[in-house]
């Protein structure tokens, strides 16, 4: 009997194993948002890092935390890193593209676990104002596949996306 159990636990396992290798090779998270303001408006907070407490959902989660800002004050160069509690970690990010319709950032984390993605804010003009879109993605390795099997990424950071991008309307629709 026991060694049945045993049998079925590596089967078990080797069919975990296999299903997170079939998994893709990258990883992406996307939620947006109808802003009725002008995507000048909306703009700036976004592509000031200093401006990125008053809307993101992220700045919430550890109001102790350590953050530093170098570089540019905005746009290309400017950079933020942070240090936090377990539930926020630690890392940087930094603009790499900016223009009126698109800023990307790179987003590297050391802790809890270390990643190295990038996020996409994307301004499309509409009606009385703007889609504004967030996307974040990068790779996903071996581990990141296994965790997949039980944990969805999706569903644990597009709450905050879309929470996020709720404060950023309220803020921009003043």
């Amino acid at each position: 009997m026991l060694k049945m159990i045993f049998i079925a636990l590596i089967a078990a396992l080797a069919i975990a194993m296999i299903l997170a290798a079939l998994k893709p090779d990258q990883f992406s998270i996307s939620r947006s948002v109808v802003i009725k303001a002008p995507p000048e408006k909306t703009f700036p907070l976004i592509n000031d890092f200093h401006n990125m407490q008053t809307w993101s959902a992220w700045e919430k989660i550890d109001p102790t935390m350590k953050r530093t800002y170098s570089g540019a004050t905005s746009g290309v160069g400017a950079q933020y890193a942070w240090q936090g509690n377990k539930d926020i970690g630690s890392g940087s990010m930094e603009i790499t593209e900016s223009t009126p319709t698109k800023i990307t950032m790179k987003l590297d984390f050391t802790a809890p676990f270390e990643a190295h993605n990038r996020v996409d804010f994307t301004l499309t003009p509409s009606g009385e104002g703007a889609t504004v879109k967030q996307e974040m993605y990068g790779p996903s390795p071996y581990v990141s596949k296994v965790m997949s099997l039980v944990f969805s990424m999706d569903k644990m950071v597009g709450p905050k996306f879309e929470e996020g991008l709720a404060n950023l309307k309220a803020i921009a629709e003043k």
